[in-house]
């Protein structure tokens, strides 16, 4: 039996996945202590894991800050993680000179639970509840102007908020560090090597265990016309325009609709619903996806692996740059179909586009069987009990990032080659024009020569 402390932020997304595990690793015999916050407090204790309500170390908002979180802002969420850090940080003192944890079991953005294990030098164990992001697989992640300009112009801000944590023994080269999955932590991934993108460049501590779900279901499409679910999440899913815009698309088809649209909007807004469609706060959404035919999603990981898992593809609307690249996923796989159009006809098109397109199902289902065939919550467990593991000291990033410095020296080696030229046979006076050129160029080519490279490695 072992000591187990599990840590995540205040968010459905990271903490659905992680509930599975923790009722594996009490199942086990281990003593489980869950640190998190009221909201979940009843799905903690159903799992048989003591709940620590860590509710009162969350700091008092400005209007600004809380804007700021609502809109996903990576600058905000970050600079609240490190201010929750330090206001746990003497409590957490405690916990860890009392409970004494052999394992930490924490969210992959969840700052306090990754700092105070290596400050206490307890084996840690990330939860990946997206896909695990490198400099290979974040290729998939294309960020808005809205979002480069707050990562960028956030920077000085989380900088100097990364300072406050220093005299309190945690040290951290970068907020980075701290997000960007790397080949030397233990990590639990809740997808199949399949789905995760570039699976290969993750090195043998990674766990790629399969969607986490308290569901034994087969799913079942047999019923006498098709069936349409609609979710926008858990935390950008006051959408009355959007739902409207969905039953007007779909009152007249010949399908059922069920949308669940949490509880922070006013259901009456959407006025008398038409007799196929139906409308809920929240839905046991494993039951109806496993029912379901299409599935109008945000893209969020857990709502994708979810319907994957129950072989319902997906009609894709993704709101940020990770649910993006959830969504170039599913499509890569021929899963499902993207939102481009949201008006009425662009939704009614899409809908129709996979329920009368049989090659959609059929992807869905491929996808269903692999993540079947995954370890899940109990692989899942067998891995955190066994924390920390060796490596078989193959890193394949590694290995890239000798061969990209090679190309970087080369490129920049030739472009300045061609500046020098530029200046001697035609004029010195525009030679800035070249130079320009260059650092445009710089990044589509030495990606290219990146992914050849890495293709390459993969043949070894």
């Amino acid at each position: 039996m072992k000591r187990i402390a599990v840590f995540c932020i205040p968010a459905h997304g990271h903490t659905n996945p992680m509930l599975p595990v923790a009722a594996e690793l009490v199942k086990r015999g281990n003593e489980v202590r869950f640190y998190s916050f009221n909201e979940f407090e009843d799905k903690i204790k159903a799992t048989g894991a003591s709940f620590v309500s860590c509710d009162s170390f969350l700091p008092e908002l400005t209007e600004q800050e809380e804007e700021g979180l609502k809109n996903v802002s990576t600058t905000e969420m970050t600079i609240q993680d490190i201010r929750i850090t330090l206001s746990m940080d003497s409590f957490l003192d405690g916990e860890f000179n009392t409970f004494r944890p052999d394992v930490i079991y924490t969210d992959s953005v969840c700052f306090w639970g990754k700092l105070n294990a290596l400050k206490h030098n307890v084996p840690m164990v990330v939860s990946t509840s997206t896909f695990a992001f490198n400099q290979m697989s974040s290729q998939y992640m294309k960020n808005s102007s809205k979002e480069l300009a707050d990562m960028i112009f956030g920077l000085p801000k989380i900088s100097k908020e990364l300072k406050t944590l220093e005299p309190y023994g945690y040290h951290i080269k970068n907020a980075l560090s701290l997000i960007q999955s790397d080949n030397n932590t233990d990590s639990v991934v809740y997808t199949s090597k399949r789905f995760q993108p570039f699976s290969e460049s993750f090195s043998d501590r990674y766990a790629f265990v399969g969607p986490s779900v308290f569901s034994s279901a087969l799913p079942n499409k047999t019923k006498e016309r098709p069936l349409v679910y609609i979710s926008m999440g858990t935390v950008i899913n006051d959408r009355p325009d959007f739902y409207a815009k969905c039953i007007n698309a779909l009152k007249n088809e010949n399908v059922d609709v069920i949308i669940s649209c949490g509880n922070s909007m006013n259901i009456d807004k959407l006025g008398t619903l038409p007799e196929n469609i139906q409308v809920f706060p929240y839905v046991n959404q494993l039951d109806v996806l496993s029912r379901a035919d299409a599935f109008i999603t945000h893209c969020g990981m857990n709502s994708v692996s979810e319907s994957l898992y129950m072989a319902t593809p997906l009609v894709l609307y993704p709101q940020t740059s990770e649910q993006k690249a959830v969504a170039k996923r599913v499509t890569d796989i021929k899963a499902g179909v993207l939102l481009s159009d949201d008006s009425v006809d662009g939704i009614r098109a899409c809908v129709n586009e996979i329920l009368n397109n049989p090659e959609y199902s059929k992807a869905a289902k491929a996808c269903s069987e692999d993540f079947r065939s995954c370890p899940g919550a109990t692989g899942a467990a067998e891995f955190i009990e066994s924390a920390p593991h060796p490596s078989s000291g193959v890193d394949p990033l590694k290995e890239l990032n000798k061969k990209n410095g090679k190309i970087q020296i080369l490129y920049w080696s030739i472009v300045t080659a061609l500046i020098l030229l530029f200046g001697f046979l035609i004029s010195w006076k525009f030679v800035w024009i070249v130079g320009v050129l260059g650092g445009t160029l710089s990044y589509p080519i030495t990606k290219f020569i990146q992914n050849r490279k890495y293709r390459s490695l993969l043949k070894k």
